[in-house]
């Protein structure tokens, strides 16, 4: 076992791991919790009772987090010349089509999310096996394959993001930044939260939500009450 470090240590002491903290408490603990000289990122790992194995109990979506998600998305866009200069416009960081299929399959990923638009998808099959694994592959349920290229790209920019439950019922995603105020990481964990309690598959059974965890990059984990999410 992984010995922890002296920091670590230290702040842990400060969490309770046999406690089921609100939502107002978690927030405000978690700015103490931080290790790092950078400025960590606020997780949120939830652990669901359903099985992603079968279709209808995958929960995919996505939320428009109140503040932000505190850091810079690259943009890249993928349409064909008559779109290119819209999402020039709205902000997307790289745009084109043909040269940077080419530039992804020689191994560039040097992005956060890609934005295409319906007619170019056909062409991107093949870029499967490099975007797939790395959750960059466009998307019309995430709302990144669309023909209103300049609102999906300022909705991402503006901090919505896209979440999915690995095959092991998990969803972990970054919702903040530790400089954050309580509040705004409050908000922001709550519209995720409440987001997911809505994507409640109709066939699964028992116990919905199971436990929710947040965390600073490095940090120790802090338990969310499930009263306060009522799933």
């Amino acid at each position: 076992m992984a010995k922890k470090g002296k920091k670590y240590t230290e702040v842990a002491k400060l969490v309770d791991i046999n406690k089921e903290y609100s939502l107002e408490e978690a927030c405000e603990l978690i700015k103490k919790t931080s290790i790092t000289k950078f400025d960590s990122s606020v997780d949120v790992d939830i652990r669901l009772g359903v099985d992603p194995r079968h279709a209808d109990q995958m929960v995919r979506g996505t939320v428009s987090l109140p503040h932000g998600t505190g850091k810079n998305v690259r943009v890249l866009a993928l349409v064909n010349p008559s779109k290119q200069d819209e999402a020039r416009e709205a902000g997307a960081d790289f745009v084109g089509l043909d040269d940077f299929m080419e530039k992804i399959e020689g191994g560039w990923t040097d992005i956060d999310v890609i934005v295409a638009t319906p007619d170019v998808m056909g062409n991107l099959g093949k870029l499967g096996k490099v975007l797939g694994p790395r959750g960059l592959m466009p998307n019309p349920k995430s709302g990144t394959v669309t023909m209103d290229v300049a609102n999906a790209i300022k909705d991402v920019k503006a901090g919505k993001i896209d979440f999915r439950v690995d095959k092991f019922g998990i969803l972990h995603t970054g919702v903040a930044k530790v400089s954050f105020s309580s509040d705004a990481i409050r908000d922001n964990v709550s519209a995720f939260l409440q987001t997911v309690v809505k994507l409640k598959p109709s066939s699964a059974k028992g116990t919905y939500v199971k436990s929710v965890f947040i965390s600073t990059t490095m940090g120790p984990s802090i338990q969310l009450s499930r009263t306060t999410l009522q799933a």
